[in-house]
């Protein structure tokens, strides 16, 4: 291992005193939490991304880590979780992720059985591999971004990881969604599969905290971890239009509002919960006939719908007014009667 730096040392020693670094880090696991995964920066937008798959129970609850404006780390092999806060806290302090995982690594006595990379909001890479993780393991870095993986079937994960995501287009969960695929296509983990995690958060914070997650998506146990977390991703960008149609909705723009809503129908056809709301923005947008036979179909499938929809004039979804009043009688005609 290479010394640290006096830098480094001086910094470390300052965060130590903090309590950031305190306490000695617990014994390894006595099974290694195996996986592979990606750390990444956005170029485009500076978001910052994890993303894993093993097979081990919510592996996301322990190998994924971000925050907004500071960075991101996935800690794995026998793994030790405190690479992750402890990380993300001293490059908020200041250090680069070389620096942080050079940091790390000097104070653990258990680092030639540790797996951990980490991407900062600079996009500057940090990874480092253990002598004693089970082969196949290894880590690829390029401009922004690492792979890394250990106990795979065979040593053709880590290239293919890196060739789907620097071959891949579009946002950065589909890049990172295409890494992982990769990985399984390359044979993957050699005890199979589990779970599987994806975590985005923005490359500038906001100052709402709330609005700084872009993507926590958690597959804890699942046959196909990876399938389930593409539809996971699918559902969310369908709930991410229906919010934006809520928000034309409170600014008055039934338009946009429409637009928005027909994009999550598409991403979701089969989602009544999706359908309804695409045909109440019909109905109140004055497209009332193209509206019945959308809410016809739901009303049909679920009538707890028609109750919900009567609800509506009572906070002025619908108006209540004579005129809210008959559209509501058009709508409520197009229900199943009730025996």
């Amino acid at each position: 291992m290479p010394r640290i730096s006096s830098l480094v040392m001086v910094l470390l020693l300052v965060l130590l005193a903090a309590g950031s670094l305190a306490g000695t880090p617990p014994e390894p696991p006595s099974r290694p939490v195996h996986t592979y995964s990606i750390v990444a920066r956005d170029p485009v937008t500076g978001d910052l991304g994890v993303a894993v798959q093993s097979h081990w129970f919510s592996v996301g609850s322990i190998v994924t880590w971000a925050r907004a404006g500071v960075g991101v780390v996935a800690t794995q092999s026998f793994v030790q979780p405190g690479y992750g806060p402890r990380g993300l806290d001293l490059m908020t302090g200041g250090l680069a992720a070389p620096q942080v995982l050079q940091a790390l690594l000097t104070v653990d006595e258990s680092a030639a059985v540790r797996q951990v990379a980490m991407v900062d909001a600079a996009g500057r890479v940090a990874t480092h591999t253990g002598d004693k993780c089970i082969r196949y393991a290894g880590h690829h870095t390029g401009d922004g971004y690492s792979v890394q993986a250990n106990m795979m079937l065979t040593d053709r994960v880590v290239s293919a990881m890196a060739r789907a995501f620097e071959e891949s287009g579009g946002p950065l969960a589909d890049r990172l969604m295409a890494a992982l695929e990769a990985a399984e296509a390359a044979g993957g983990d050699i005890r199979g599969r589990q779970s599987a995690a994806m975590l985005i958060v923005r490359g500038q914070p906001t100052g709402r905290v709330w609005e700084d997650t872009l993507v926590s998506l958690r597959v804890e146990d699942h046959p196909e971890p990876l399938a389930e977390l593409r539809r996971l991703l699918t559902v969310q960008r369908a709930y991410e239009a229906m919010n934006a149609g809520d928000v034309a909705i409170e600014q008055g723009d039934d338009e946009a509002a429409m637009r928005h809503y027909s994009a999550a129908a598409e991403l979701l056809p089969h989602s009544l919960e999706v359908r309804y709301w695409q045909g109440i923005t019909l109905a109140t947008s004055g497209q009332l006939e193209q509206a019945l036979p959308v809410l016809r179909e739901v009303f049909a499938a679920d009538d707890h719908w028609v109750e919900l929809t009567r609800r509506l004039m009572e906070v002025d979804i619908i108006p209540n007014t004579e005129a809210g009043q008959r559209l509501l009688q058009r709508i409520l005609a197009v229900a199943p009667e009730q025996e």
